[in-house]
């Protein structure tokens, strides 16, 4: 589920430290498609700053649950569609 972007973009390495990962392990995720990036080359690459939540969520299901990244990306998914819902429940009106 895509979310609203942001105003704020965060390069590969403030990602990577943002989330405690390798600039590898997030360069992995997004050739496999996994996580969305902005522009051509990985020195040229941004990333929503919204999406810290999303890669932190990958990296704990893949690292307490040995899930393989497709995984991981389904769950982090999922968890951001109940978000949403439980968002949508909670306004006043159809």
């Amino acid at each position: 589920m895509r979310k609203a972007q942001t105003d704020s973009w965060l390069t590969l390495e403030e990602l990577s430290r943002a989330v405690a990962v390798s600039p590898e392990w997030v360069s992995e995720r997004v050739h496999a498609g996994l996580i969305e990036v902005h522009g051509e080359s990985p020195a040229l690459w941004r990333f929503d700053a919204v999406l810290t939540r999303r890669v932190r969520s990958m990296r704990h299901v893949e690292s307490c649950y040995g899930a393989v990244p497709e995984l991981a990306a389904l769950v982090a998914d999922l968890e951001e569609q109940i978000d949403w819902l439980r968002a949508r429940l909670a306004r006043p009106g159809p």
